[in-house]
């Protein structure tokens, strides 16, 4: 009955990251979850200021 209620309870988180993923992708998130909202050090910016970090408060 234990392995049950643990099963049931790995299907849902699955089930709920599953969800989460496939909503951020049809809004076309690039990077789900990132807080430079794709901005990172990994892609390219196209409104990125050179020398002007994409964290700093204006």
């Amino acid at each position: 009955m234990v392995d049950l209620i643990v099963a049931g309870i790995l299907l849902i988180l699955v089930a709920a990251a599953v969800h989460t993923i496939r909503k951020e992708k049809k809004k076309g998130a690039g990077c789900i979850g990132c807080p430079s909202s794709g901005c990172c050090s990994g892609r390219k910016c196209c409104n990125a200021e050179p020398g002007r970090s994409q964290t700093a408060d204006n």
